[in-house]
């Protein structure tokens, strides 16, 4: 295999460079991910994810986690209720037939994101995640790298891998092209407790998911095995829109007012999401990398997740891509068919380019449509078609 000997560095141990690093070890390769969080129980990971039986269960499976996986996940934590904005059920998958077995296409099953992540960090050797380690910069040695961290020590590596996210310190690394702003900004949110703190809001979502549309804007929430609630409200606006409003998103009463006067007209349950949140709320604008990105590989660096194709979250394909993504540049990388990293890398990125042309098109189309007047109509025919 071409990296036979090396030292690879991943940069970022999200489920996408996590994943990566067991396949690699799997295969006996000298991996290390950095990380900037201190540990791994810094922050909360944020909501559910749903993983698809093509793209994160199949890396799954090459990692010999499904065990641990079907031990984790929570079963019905999919199942979508669609409301309009007085909280009226327009379509419930609580009360559908739908495929709840491993193997068939259809089955989605959820997991919190931090379960996700702590079985991925149990199946991997001790040491392997390096913590506190923020890159700053990074300094071409010879064929090797010299990775340059905040808290001032340093790394070298042979391979480098950015699955550092949306605002990548590899990507610049690898291409110039920059993401541009999607036309639509999300505010984000946590509830803790939710049977107690949002109570209306807890029995609408029943264990699943809520998804409430109206006046070409978005509510997406999300029950987590920890009793909380993650939120997220879509709509479209102005790329400056956090800083030009004027609202501190650490001030409640602040965030309350904003939200009764541009949510007019919808019901006082969704105050419940404002009242108990905690605070700040986090605020972030979409943005997408253009569908029809390519560059020329590089010998020894490249992407995968995020930080190769960020997209707003509207087909629920990010995890999944940046699964498949660890999968297929592990087979490359462990692979005996090619004559040299570059070439290994070269191939991974032509299957990461034609994949995001087709699944980047079906997330911004359906970004734009569910933040359209008609987007209440057109999510209830996508389900109603589904099932």
């Amino acid at each position: 295999m071409v990296v036979e000997g090396k030292q690879v560095a991943i940069i970022g141990g999200g489920p996408g460079g996590l994943t990566l690093a067991t396949l690699l070890q799997k295969k006996g390769v000298a991996v290390t991910v950095y990380e900037r969080d201190s540990n791994r129980t810094k922050r909360i990971q944020g909501g559910t994810l749903d993983l698809h039986t093509e793209s994160g269960l199949a890396a799954l499976a090459k990692t010999d986690l499904m065990d641990a996986f079907k031990a984790n996940y929570r079963p019905g934590a999919d199942n979508v209720r669609v409301v309009d904005k007085q909280a009226q059920i327009l379509y419930d998958e609580h009360t559908q037939n739908r495929p709840t077995s491993f193997g068939d296409e259809h089955h989605r099953p959820e997991i919190d994101r931090g379960a996700l992540r702590a079985l991925l960090l149990d199946s991997l050797q001790p040491d392997t995640v390096v913590w506190d380690s923020h890159v700053l910069s990074l300094e071409p040695i010879g064929n090797r790298w010299q990775l340059n961290f905040q808290n001032g020590t340093t790394g070298i590596a042979d391979v480098i891998v950015g699955a550092d996210g949306a605002n990548s310190k590899i990507r610049p690394f690898v291409t110039p092209i920059n993401p541009f702003y999607a036309g639509v900004t999300i505010i984000e949110g946590n509830v803790f407790d939710s049977a107690m703190n949002a109570p209306q809001i807890h029995t609408l979502l029943k264990g699943g998911k809520i998804m409430a549309l109206s006046d070409s804007k978005t509510i997406s929430i999300s029950a987590k095995g920890d009793g909380s609630l993650d939120f997220y409200l879509g709509w479209k606006a102005a790329v400056n829109w956090a800083n030009e409003s004027g609202i501190d998103f650490k001030d409640r009463e602040q965030v309350l007012a904003w939200f009764k006067r541009d949510y007019t007209g919808w019901d006082t349950l969704w105050l419940e999401l404002f009242e108990h949140a905690s605070l700040p709320l986090v605020v972030r604008p979409q943005y997408c990398m253009p569908l029809d990105q390519s560059w020329e590989a590089k010998s020894n660096i490249t992407l995968l997740g995020d930080a190769a194709h960020v997209m707003p979250p509207y087909a629920g394909e990010g995890v999944n891509m940046a699964m498949l993504d660890a999968l297929q540049l592990s087979d490359c990388l462990t692979s005996d068919q090619f004559v040299d990293i570059k070439s290994a890398i070269a191939y991974y990125e032509k299957q990461l380019f034609v994949r995001f042309a087709e699944v980047g098109k079906d997330t911004m189309d359906n970004t734009a449509w569910m933040h359209s007047p008609e987007g209440l109509e057109k999510l209830l025919i996508l389900f109603t078609s589904l099932g």
